[in-house]
Formats: C-alpha cells, sequence, structure tokens
C-alpha cells in the first residue's frame, strides 16, 4: 500500500493480492515480478510467496482507513481477475470500494473477460458497477486489441484501456464505449523501444472518438528516462464524470458472499 504513488496517473495503491501468471508479450519485463522478488529478499513478509499469487485479507480495509479523497490503483502488484483469484474475494474487495466510495478506484486487468463475467454477477445483485471505480484493460500491441471487446461487455460506468507497455502498433480501433486512455512506453532493463508514430496513432484517434489521453512516457532504463511530452505537449487529461456516492448498505451485510459464491 502506497500513500503517495509514483505512478503519475494515480495517487496510491492498493493490492489486496500479490502475485500473477505472465500471459501476453507485454508480461515479459514485468516490473512487479522483479520489485516481488527483492520485497521477498527484503523479507517483507507480503511477498514471502513472491510472484505468486495470494489474496492478503489483512490489508481489504486499508482505503476505508484514509479519509482523503484519492485515486487509487488496485494491484499494482497483480491481477485482480487473475485464474486463482476467488469471485468471493473479488466481491469483497468491491464492497471495501462501495464503501469507501469518496476515493476513485482504478482497476486494471489483463484478463477483461473475467472482468466481464464478474461485472454479469454484480449487475445481477447491485446494478452497474459505480463511476467512482473505473475498470480498464491492457492493450500493448494488435496482439491484444480483442481486450477491448471483452473490456466493452463490462457492466459500469467508466472503462479505461492502457497501452503500457506498448511495444507495437495497436492500427484502427473503435473506442465506442471507452472514456479513457494512458499510453507508455516501457522501462527498466531490457526495456524495448517505443515510436512516436505508435504513440501519434492511438492520440489521434482518442481525439476524433473523444477519448481522454494520458500520455504517461516515453520509457527507457527508468520510468521517467524520456520524459512525458510528445510534440511540446504534455498530455494528462482525465474522464469527466459525475461522482455518484452510493448510500446503500455494504455489499456483505446485503447478501452471505461466501456461501453464495464460494
Amino acid at each position: 500500500m502506497a500513500n503517495n504513488s509514483a505512478i503519475e496517473w494515480t495517487e496510491a495503491t492498493w493490492n489486496p493480492t500479490t502475485g500473477c501468471t505472465k500471459i501476453s508479450s507485454g508480461c515479459k519485463n514485468c516490473y512487479a515480478a522483479t520489485l516481488s522478488k527483492r520485497l521477498k529478499l527484503m523479507g517483507v513478509q507480503k511477498y514471502e510467496n513472491e510472484f505468486k499469487f495470494t489474496e492478503h485479507e489483512d490489508d481489504l480495509e486499508l482505503p476505508v482507513e484514509w479519509k482523503k479523497p484519492k485515486k487509487i490503483f488496485v494491484n499494482s502488484m497483480s491481477d485482480l481477475f487473475h485464474e486463482e483469484s476467488r469471485t468471493e474475494f473479488i466481491m469483497r474487495c468491491f464492497d471495501v470500494m462501495q464503501r469507501a466510495n469518496w476515493h476513485t478506484y482504478q482497476v486494471l486487468t489483463k484478463r477483461p473477460h473475467k472482468m466481464a463475467e464478474f461485472s454479469e454477477l454484480f449487475a445481477k445483485y447491485f446494478g452497474n458497477i459505480p463511476s467512482h471505480i473505473w475498470m480498464g484493460t491492457t492493450v500493448e500491441n494488435q496482439d491484444n486489441i480483442w481486450r477491448l471487446k471483452e473490456l466493452k461487455k463490462v457492466k459500469c460506468e467508466i472503462r479505461f484501456v492502457s497501452f503500457e507497455p506498448l511495444i507495437g502498433p495497436v492500427g484502427k480501433i473503435d473506442l465506442s464505449g471507452i472514456h479513457w486512455a494512458i499510453i507508455g512506453g516501457e522501462s527498466g532493463f531490457g526495456y524495448r523501444q517505443v515510436q512516436e508514430e505508435w504513440i501519434m496513432e492511438i492520440i489521434k484517434q482518442c481525439e476524433k472518438q473523444k477519448v481522454a489521453v494520458f500520455f504517461k512516457q516515453w520509457g527507457g532504463t527508468r520510468p521517467k528516462s524520456g520524459g512525458r511530452q510528445i510534440n511540446g505537449r504534455t498530455y494528462d487529461e482525465y474522464p469527466k464524470i459525475k461522482q455518484q456516492f452510493s448510500t446503500e448498505k455494504p455489499l456483505i451485510a446485503q447478501m452471505k458472499i461466501k456461501t453464495q459464491f464460494d
């Protein structure tokens, strides 16, 4: 958990799970896998399983303790919709997000098909995922465009796509139903150089389709190596939304999640 995240498009991180499995070319140089190994060597108990997917019951309530509203990146060190993630645990995470609804949550996955399946269940009992919880997927190149179609099936108010690490062109994309796009080059050891034309191709399509753009980084040996400007401009837009604060009871108070879903 980080109160002040170094990630440009968010303000804090919350990791109710840690660890993941590499499933696409963009995962090759995963920063979370490298950092997890380092944290284990440092003796951080939370990372005793290193990068093996693990749920952390003790960290569930952390956003409730933050009284000042923040943008919170959910699982910077994992994927909430990993194949081993239990529906009951995911629902408990969403229960926390509904109770601490003064924050804005940014939930990012490389498994939007599972995200869509969960949203169907959520909507059955509670309606669409509310506007303070943004649901997103990662697209690294043309091989992952299919994830956009799955993201559009998610029953939510705000959807976003992260083109990071951008390791190839994405071509023509249909951004209908998408509200925000993050773009960024890869960083770290063995990084793959992003090309300006790949970035501008996405920006132009976002502008034409009225999608907010956040250009995070050129990347390089370090995340900030190349800066954030492109063509003399910094893109740091966010979706324009009206926060809808829920007055409903917590999800867990409305239904016995453990017996229903586990």
